[in-house]
């Protein structure tokens, strides 16, 4: 039987005996011998069940065709290289691609080298693996042997340029077998739409699917796009928000005969919730249900997210029953989606019935059933639940995540539970896990905000002094806290540290060093620090305006206030109440700020 160890170090051997002067019974003599190996005395072999499934083009899984692998090396003689390709490309099918390159190497070791359909399988096989180079190196393989590669052999090539993500190469290969007459199949687009979709290109995917569609590729062969060639496409448009796109190829697929199946209104009405059109997504949902389509798990997951984001869980409970009448079996992501939604409406009974109910209803829980109820209990500020259902969780042999317990380290810190935090931090190690960046957000944050602002300081240089990378999430959580503390020498000496930390202050961070400064009564340096960041290209937004404008509201300084409040008419935003509140506070100082008022901008109502 192949091992995955052995498969692992046969794949990273493969590749030096591709790159090593050929030898007998090395993978590499594939590109030195003739198109035909020497052949085999014929010898009358006792079949087993699993060869006669071979034999007979029966489908066998690939646990069988890796034992059967195993047996056929046995055999004196060996059974023909055909026969091989029919369990290689099991294997494949299976997308074991690394016992695959195992196998190879063991039929080149017995001198059984592949024929041109093996290494066409053997291309696809690293293209899959995401090392395109030696696919190529396969290729010149085909070539040394006198075979002729077809588009098979170039849709693998291309699709593993599109792994790696190498689009441009793609195309020009693309364009090269085009010039040599190759007609590229509807697989070919196929893997190229779905590369540029994947690199978020699916603008560019839409242009070539209209060039090749009228006929512009100069090959004078009709297109037949297929399903699933429109399903990528679809689905590539949707996730970049192109979804009125995204329904105008769904109707020219139904006007060229082609019925969508339940992926196709799937990805489109995923599409339309993504951008808020939940009433579309529902119109097209009930459409697909009176065609006779049936919606699966992922379709029904798809419009109860939706729902609970737009705060409508009725609903989604009423779909969650619909799906159970219609005997689709809910998975995990149902209710725990659903369980979601209750606890952002602070529902938090009846997520916890649903909870209780999963069982009942034939789902097992699973860690992130927790994690979304214990998050819904912090929320609602029921801490004793929360670690109630964590001891629970534990009890019963769930392994937490860090998400847990970065969950009920932000509740315990609200609290104002520090000592409970530092040992909650503590035990992370006792469950093998390792902080990530948010946990050590939350322990900066959760310091400063406990007036511990001393322990904050010593656990950023402690991850500092360690090697850990900082990023601008923990550096802002300080910088805020140490704004907040009147440490202002402090944050700005951090603040000047990013480019050496290798960050780029963000907008958050901008905001934060301007708030500090403006309550400091250091305003010349917060409107100095307003004006770099616009320099650096990092726009305000309207609180960021709001911060300052206070700032110059409270040192009576009208004026800039005037000029801020322009500033943001010209950029079209919408002034919100906090700002309304700032131009008020201005005008009822004195009768003579009075005449300012005239010099207050009207907004745009594209604002």
């Amino acid at each position: 039987m192949v091992s995955r160890t052995s498969a692992r170090r046969a794949a990273s051997a493969t590749s030096t005996l591709i790159s090593r002067p050929s030898q007998r019974g090395e993978l590499s003599t594939i590109f030195i011998h003739p198109r035909n190996a020497p052949p085999s005395k014929s010898k009358t072999q006792p079949q087993n069940p699993i060869r006669k499934s071979l034999k007979n083009d029966h489908k066998i899984n690939a646990h069988d065709a890796l034992t059967e692998f195993d047996s056929m090396l046995q055999m004196q003689p060996p059974p023909s290289v055909s026969s091989f390709n029919t369990v290689l490309g099991t294997v494949a099918k299976a997308k074991k691609y690394k016992d695959l390159i195992f196998m190879f190497n063991r039929m080149c070791e017995v001198n059984l080298l592949p024929d041109y359909i093996g290494m066409n399988i053997l291309i696809n096989c690293y293209s899959e693996l995401k090392r395109v180079g030696l696919s190529f190196a396969i290729m010149g393989g085909i070539l040394k042997r006198g075979y002729n590669p077809n588009i098979v052999t170039f849709t693998s090539l291309i699709k593993g340029l599109c792994l790696e993500n190498k689009i441009g190469d793609a195309v020009e290969l693309l364009k090269k077998i085009i010039r040599l007459g190759i007609h590229p199949n509807v697989k070919t687009w196929g893997t190229l739409v779905n590369g540029l979709c994947r690199s978020g290109n699916a603008e560019v995917a839409l242009r070539l699917h209209e060039e090749i569609s009228n006929g512009n590729v100069g090959l004078g062969v009709k297109f037949k796009p297929s399903l699933i060639y429109y399903n990528t496409l679809i689905d590539g448009l949707c996730k970049e928000g192109l979804v009125e796109k995204g329904k105008e190829l769904f109707l020219e697929m139904e006007g060229k005969g082609i019925s969508p199946d339940v992926v196709a209104y799937g990805t489109l009405i995923h599409g339309l919730c993504i951008v808020g059109d939940w009433e579309k997504g529902k119109e097209l949902f009930i459409g697909m249900v009176d065609r006779g389509i049936r919606p699966n798990v992922v379709t029904f997951n798809m419009l109860i997210d939706a729902l609970c984001k737009e705060g409508k869980t009725n609903e989604a409970s009423g779909l969650l029953d619909l799906m159970i009448r219609r005997g689709e079996k809910p998975d995990s992501i149902t209710f725990n989606t659903l369980m979601d939604g209750y606890c952002l409406e602070g529902r938090i009974d009846d997520a916890r019935d649903l909870f209780l109910s999963m069982a009942a209803k034939g789902q097992e829980r699973d860690v992130v059933s927790y994690n979304v109820l214990i998050n819904g209990y912090c929320k609602c500020r029921k801490l004793g639940e929360a670690l109630g259902l964590f001891k629970e969780m534990l009890s019963k042999d769930y392994k937490p995540t860090a998400i847990t317990f970065n969950i009920l380290l932000t509740g315990l810190f609200q609290k104002g539970k520090v000592d409970d935090a530092r040992e909650l931090y503590s035990k992370m190690k006792d469950h093998d896990l390792t902080p990530n960046s948010a946990t050590y957000s939350i322990l900066l944050d959760g310091f400063c905000k406990n007036n511990c602002l001393e322990e904050a300081v010593e656990l950023f240089r402690g991850l500092e002094k360690s090697g850990y990378k900082v990023d601008s999430l923990n550096c802002n959580c300080l910088l805020d806290g140490l704004c907040k503390a009147g440490k202002l020498d402090f944050a700005t000496e951090l603040f000047e540290k990013f480019p050496e930390m290798g960050m780029v202050p963000t907008l958050f961070t901008y905001s934060i060093m301007i708030n500090g400064l403006c309550k400091d009564g250091q305003l010349e340096k917060a409107n100095n620090l307003f004006l770099e960041m616009e320099k650096r290209g990092c726009a305000p937004d309207v609180v960021t305006f709001n911060t300052l404008m206070r700032g110059f509201c409270n040192s009576n300084d009208a004026p800039k206030v005037v000029e801020l409040l322009q500033k943001m008419a010209e950029r079209n935003f919408l002034p919100d109440a906090y700002t309304a509140t700032i131009v008020v506070d201005l005008l009822s100082k004195d009768d003579s700020y009075s005449k300012y008022l005239e010099l207050i901008p009207k907004f745009s109502n594209k604002a």
